[in-house]
């Protein structure tokens, strides 16, 4: 029986790092096909609010649910569904491109769209080169290549333009879309603008915490 409200949603999230509070009260819901651009300065809590929702850390309060359950209750399942693709690329210098993806990709449970995935960032001459040898766009192309060597239904992207040049922003958002038109769903943290059409917003300045409670 297919959900008939949000898939992926979050309620009334509290987020708490290094013992400060960084935001409260957070609410979102994502049915398939939506995607969500979080807004907002450096250390207003993009970069926390995605570790939440990819099960890397937990909220201080509130809960995240996929299909009415919480995430907590499986964690694994949860890490299973989603891509997070943050500031650090997670890349091995001594490994090929190949390699890398191939390792990635295998414990995803697939194997067979490395060369594919590769393919789709422009990255399949390099394929055999040591990934030391990339520059920092080559690095973030590579670790996008993640998103298309395995299924995952959430994608969750860290600053994902950062590095880019316009071709491959381009070849992003040409996949973002393909992504949510097949019912997958992307959250993405961005400054600048992002060519997401119909895309909804989160400015995390609306969750920011009143200065009595930053003092307490």
């Amino acid at each position: 029986m297919e959900a008939t409200g949000p898939v992926f949603a979050g309620h009334a999230l509290d987020c708490v790092r290094g013992g400060r509070l960084v935001f409260r009260d957070l609410e979102f819901a994502l049915t398939p096909g939506d995607a969500l651009i979080l807004r907002g300065p450096n250390a207003s809590g993009k970069s926390s609010c995605l570790r939440l929702l990819a099960g890397l850390s937990r909220p201080a309060g509130g809960e995240i649910t996929w299909q009415g359950a919480s995430i907590a209750e499986e964690p694994e399942a949860h890490r299973a569904r989603l891509h997070y693709v943050g500031h650090l690329d997670g890349v091995k210098p001594q490994l090929s491109l190949r390699e890398n993806l191939a390792f990635w990709a295998k414990l995803r449970g697939s194997g067979e769209a490395v060369e594919p995935a590769l393919a789709r960032f422009e990255m399949g001459p390099l394929a055999a080169s040591p990934a030391r040898y990339l520059s920092a766009g080559q690095r973030k192309r590579l670790a996008l290549c993640r998103l298309v060597a395995a299924h995952a239904p959430i994608w969750l992207l860290d600053e994902p333009i950062v590095t880019l040049d316009e071709h491959a922003v381009g070849i992003l958002f040409a996949l973002i879309a393909e992504h949510r038109n097949a019912g997958g769903m992307a959250i993405v943290a961005a400054h600048g603008a992002l060519d997401m059409p119909d895309a909804s917003e989160l400015d995390m300045k609306r969750f920011q915490p009143a200065l009595e409670e930053l003092s307490s």
